[in-house]
């Protein structure tokens, strides 16, 4: 038996009346003992969780740039480091911070690009 694409089942619901869509889910939900309408509601959920992604996000310096005075600057403005701490950073890359939320994350995103950094959120 020839396996049947989704879209030719929704070629064929759209050639039925509202009455026989109907029927067509009564028989889904005697058949499966799934309501389809449940199902859609949840994958929809499933789909919007997922495209909100992580709500906290590490804020990491890929590299310093050709601006390294000004990124070892805001290094050690925002997150309270020495001198040599920020300056390992800005040499080696790493974490600047950790478990932020995504609109922070973003914020000091915008601040490093600026300051000539490259910045990735992972």
């Amino acid at each position: 038996m020839a396996k049947i694409e989704n879209k030719d089942i929704i070629e064929a619901i759209k050639e039925k009346t509202i009455l026989e869509v109907k029927e067509l889910v009564d028989m889904m939900k005697e058949e499966f003992g799934v309501d389809p309408s449940a199902v859609a509601q949840t994958v929809a959920v499933a789909g919007a969780v997922q495209e909100e992604g992580p709500s906290t996000v590490n804020v990491v310096l890929a590299s310093a740039g050709a601006n390294k005075i000004n990124v070892i600057k805001l290094i050690r403005e925002v997150t309270g480091q020495g001198l040599k701490e920020a300056k390992e950073i800005a040499d080696n890359g790493g974490n600047i911070k950790e478990n932020v939320s995504t609109d922070e994350a973003n914020e000091l995103k915008a601040k490093f690009e600026e300051a000539g950094a490259t910045i990735e959120l992972k």
